[in-house]
């Protein structure tokens, strides 16, 4: 089997597409194996009308794929109003990128996987423990397809809106210059504050919790100020 080191990526496809009433440009990165085989695919949605003269790096959200948050609204997570809040700051800018990672389901697990943990998290284990349980680790998400995809779109720094430490030191890792972070948290429901401290203390997040902040409903949930933390 191709090592990470042998496979290349590239463009697939690329059409405009409208979000809303903005015009955006959804382009698909493949990373492809040297027989030529799909090994991975992103998805990049990027502001069509932007504003260059800004002067400041593109807003950057690399967001993983979660069915549960995202498409079904799920207030397990805070995944759905990240993703919300993200786009929203993206299209206000002018001048952003949102990057969709179709495999880091569950932190890299898969969704059976995930809903597997689930299942052991009502059994009383953390997110960590379900993780290990299933015999995974409890971060198993590789950056370096979205530093190749950001490359690809001729892009070397970013304003990256996250609060994982690990995506700062991936992207560093692998050539971006990231000159400032977004914070994006504060999304807290009854169902997911346990989950939100487990971040925050078990996997040295910043402040996905959202210290001092009221619990919200979930899918709408807005950051405070009016703008993405």
């Amino acid at each position: 089997m191709a090592t990470s080191e042998d496979n290349t990526v590239t463009r697939l496809a690329s059409a405009p597409v409208p979000v809303g009433s903005t015009l955006m440009q959804l382009t698909v990165f493949g990373r492809i194996s040297p027989d030529g085989e799909d090994i991975e695919e992103a998805v990049a949605l990027r502001t069509a009308a932007c504003r260059p003269d800004s002067g400041k790096p593109p807003i950057v959200r690399v967001h993983s794929a979660c069915f549960t948050g995202d498409v079904l609204g799920s207030a397990k997570c805070d995944c759905g109003p990240q993703l919300t809040a993200a786009l929203a700051a993206i299209v206000e800018s002018r001048n952003g990128i949102l990057l969709y990672m179709l495999r880091h389901e569950g932190r890299g697990i898969g969704l059976a996987n995930k809903i597997r943990a689930y299942a052991l998290q009502a059994l009383g284990h953390d997110t960590i423990s379900a993780n290990l349980a299933l015999g995974f680790p409890a971060e198993g998400r590789d950056f370096r397809l979205a530093a190749e995809c950001l490359r690809h779109l001729g892009v070397t720094h970013v304003r990256l809106m996250t609060n994982n430490p690990e995506k700062l030191s991936q992207l560093a890792q692998w050539g971006l210059v990231v000159t400032d972070r977004m914070p994006l948290g504060g999304f807290r429901t009854p169902f997911n504050e346990a989950y939100l401290e487990a971040k925050d203390t078990l996997m040295g997040h910043l402040d996905a919790l959202g210290a001092g902040q009221p619990v919200t409903g979930g899918r709408d949930a807005v950051a405070p100020h009016g703008g993405p933390r």
